[in-house]
């Protein structure tokens, strides 16, 4: 009851969906079952957790605080959060140096934060205490249930256990087992059994009875809506691909890499298996990667005798490859980055507030250098923004006045999850990932609750080359987890040996 939550200090009113999502919570409780808050990227998971706090200390069920686990992205957030909507909880972040400090004191707050890097640092100090509730957010940060993160959580003890993420399956239902290893051990056998029973005649063999079945079992306890069932009154979004066609020197060099890296990976796969070639076989796809985003990204391929004629005289064509090299690297072909040239101006002229999304950060260093050639304002936010800066400069691209910039250039690591950045109206993804997941994580950032704007979305990619093959395996992945999860009113292998020949193919 809305009413209730404002009497008990919630200062926000929740749409019916989450006072739904707030009663599940308590129903999960009070049957003393375990569960996944899977709601779509940007429907307020976070407002609906508090609101489940703020129940549990009116109730006095906070006898022992609740242990919140996040990404050190989102501490900030977390804390901005609570301070806004729920200023009745006594919150206690562990974090710095000076965290040691405050481990006495934590039975004095209603609810603790720590992240997933310092869990398994302080798990003897965080192990000594009995929880009232562990949550995890972003919960797909443990999927791999051998990490040190994963295995330091199996230590803490609590009496009721939450995890808190958009995308609970992203690349196979190993992770979805990781989830509920944790929450409900046992529930779905352990690892090797449900490989054999589930992971492998779904994923494999293409068992659709089966996975309705694995469905079924599972979704009584994932509680999982979608934007466009609850948040009607979200505006329009709209996705289009780019595509972009290597020429010259550029289109050359993919081919000269893709040929040797098409007799490296053969080699590898004659000496062992396909899971072992893994290392080889991914640096072989990011080399490809790279030189469809900027040639000057690759690194540490020495020219061979199967590079075309007109590259092979004398001439080093890649980064790394001494003075000759670099001439080389600076004058090939960029063709994204002359899209981008093309395409920021004139959404700055016509007023639009841009997100810049890629893998790499190095790419997005050559993006900088092409705005400040353009002489066009823009942030930047990756893994090397110090943590005590990065709310800053989110505040700074939210404010929109005279201090702010309309560009903001993000890393999907540090900027993929956790962000409200509404100010935008258009997002570019420079470059494909694995699982459409990741990208679409990162596209929430602006299409959230509070976007009054329709958003804009364009996805850069080359024709012919590696980068479509991806989207291929993207539209499968997405099939897997919808065929899986449903929806309510990394050290694993991510493609097959088939895909592999396929990402290897010559630009069509």
């Amino acid at each position: 009851d809305d009413a209730l939550l404002q009497d008990i200090g919630l200062r926000l009113s929740l749409r019916p969906y989450q006072r739904q999502g707030v009663a599940w919570l308590q129903y999960l409780r009070e049957q003393h079952l375990a569960g996944i808050l899977a709601d779509d990227m940007g429907l307020g998971k976070t407002a609906q957790v508090l609101a489940h706090l703020l129940l549990e200390k009116h109730a006095g069920r906070l006898s022992t605080p609740a242990l919140v686990v996040l990404p050190t992205s989102l501490i900030t957030n977390w804390q901005t959060e609570a301070a806004r909507i729920a200023p009745g909880l006594r919150v206690l972040t562990l974090q710095g140096t000076q965290r040691f400090e405050h481990f006495s004191r934590m039975a004095d707050h209603d609810v603790v934060f720590t992240t997933y890097p310092l869990l398994w640092r302080d798990i003897e100090s965080l192990s000594a205490t009995h929880w009232h509730l562990l949550i995890l957010d972003e919960a797909q940060v443990v999927k791999n249930a051998g990490s040190r993160a994963a295995g330091a959580l199996r230590r803490l003890s609590a009496t009721h256990r939450l995890c808190v993420t958009g995308t609970p399956l992203e690349n196979h239902l190993g992770e979805l087992w990781a989830h509920f290893d944790f929450l409900m051990p046992g529930f779905l056998g352990d690892q090797r059994t449900f490989t054999r029973q589930w992971r492998q005649p779904i994923e494999v063999q293409g068992e659709t009875v089966r996975a309705q079945v694995l469905a079924q079992r599972v979704r009584p306890f994932i509680l999982r809506r979608r934007k466009q069932d609850v948040a009607t009154e979200l505006p329009p979004r709209t996705e289009t691909i780019l595509r972009v066609q290597l020429q010259g020197k550029q289109r050359d060099l993919y081919e000269a890499v893709r040929a040797t890296a098409d007799k490296q990976v053969r080699r590898a796969l004659e000496r062992q298996s396909f899971e072992g070639a893994q290392i080889t076989i991914l640096d072989a796809l990011l080399k490809l990667r790279q030189v469809c985003c900027d040639p000057r990204l690759v690194k540490g391929i020495q020219q061979g005798p199967h590079a075309p004629p007109h590259l092979r005289e004398g001439e080093a064509f890649l980064p790394g490859g001494g003075p000759a090299a670099k001439r080389t690297a600076q004058t090939m072909e960029r063709a994204k980055l002359e899209l981008l040239a093309d395409m920021l101006p004139a959404l700055v002229d016509e007023g639009r507030r841009v997100l810049v999304f890629s893998q790499f950060t190095e790419m997005l260093t050559l993006a900088a250098e092409l705005l400040d050639a353009l002489a066009l304002p823009y942030l930047t936010l990756t893994g090397q923004t110090p943590p005590r800066q990065r709310g800053a400069v989110v505040r700074k691209f939210q404010a929109q006045d005279d201090t702010s910039a309309p560009i903001l250039l993000v890393s999907l690591k540090a900027g993929g999850v956790g962000l409200n950045l509404t100010a935008a109206d258009t997002v570019i993804h420079l470059d494909p990932w694995w699982n459409p997941a990741v990208e679409e994580q990162a596209t929430a950032r602006a299409h959230r609750i509070g976007q009054d704007q329709p958003v804009f979305v364009y996805k850069l990619v080359v024709e012919g080359s590696i980068e479509e093959r991806l989207l291929e395996l993207q539209t499968r992945k997405a099939a897997l987890a919808q065929e899986v999860l449903g929806h309510d009113a990394e050290g694993a292998v991510k493609f097959s040996e088939a895909d592999l020949h396929a990402l290897l193919a010559p630009l069509s």
